[in-house]
């Protein structure tokens, strides 16, 4: 689903969470800001840089004419040049051959992912003011998937109210499988069937994970794309987002 994420205005080892030692810290944010500084040398522009622990998103990044925002996990505070040169590429320069390099480099990375939650990171909870995400994920795992999808499923923590051009309706983290769905779906503007289409397509990627194809990431391959079209209101669905997406974007 279309993607936005929220950035830090300046260089930050905040994300790595409070767990950490203040000299771990400290170590940390030198190396980040080591990090920035030669990522804007090999562009020649602005890097604001934040430093994360996540489990799922390991790269993810906002240009702007004037400067780029950038989400990297802390395993590539230790990559070597040609990897950031790939970062730089990827993220700075729009190239998705890159993209290729950066996914061979996260898979020799893999033991450095936590696979456990922080203790300050919210559990799910599917119960939310308007809909049921057990129930809707139920019911469409028994209709559409035999019962075959194990996952958890339930809403998402409201992000920071502020504007933006693109919002991440869904997420299906694989190591945990776990789905989380944008709170701002619950709402009684938004009709059910949006919102099952939404747990629908999140409850795909565990049937068809992301590939590399020509030398890039594809998210949604076509028999992703072929199994999507099977929903209901399919064409209701993307024709009810396009019109609210204004709606959406608000939160």
């Amino acid at each position: 689903m279309p993607v936005a994420d929220n950035f830090h205005d300046e260089l930050s080892a905040r994300d790595m969470a409070p767990h950490l030692s203040v000299a771990t810290r400290e170590e940390l944010w030198s190396r980040a800001e080591a990090l920035a500084f030669q990522l804007s040398a090999e562009l020649r522009m602005p890097v604001r840089l934040a430093v994360t622990d996540n489990r799922s998103t390991m790269v993810s990044f906002r240009r702007s004419a004037n400067a780029l925002q950038l989400r990297l996990h802390h395993m590539f505070l230790d990559a070597p040049a040609s990897v950031v040169r790939a970062v730089a590429d990827y993220a700075g320069r729009g190239n998705r051959v890159a993209g290729g390099v950066l996914d061979d480099y996260i898979r020799g990375q893999q033991p450095r992912i936590r696979q456990e939650r922080h203790a300050d990171e919210a559990d799910l909870e599917p119960m939310g003011q308007y809909f049921n995400l057990q129930a809707l994920f139920d019911s469409l795992n028994r209709i559409y998937f035999q019962g075959g999808i194990q996952a958890r499923i339930g809403w998402g923590r409201m992000p920071p109210r502020r504007r933006r051009k693109s919002i991440r309706l869904g997420v299906y983290d694989h190591q945990t499988r776990e789905i989380r769905i944008h709170p701002g779906l619950d709402r009684p503007e938004v009709p059910i069937y949006f919102v099952e289409f939404i747990v629908f397509h999140e409850m795909l990627h565990q049937l068809f994970p992301s590939s590399n194809g020509n030398g890039r990431r594809v998210h949604h391959p076509r028999a992703f794309r072929d199994r999507e079209k099977a929903f209901p209101l399919y064409g209701a669905a993307l024709r009810w987002e396009r019109e609210n997406l204004n709606l959406l974007l608000r939160g």
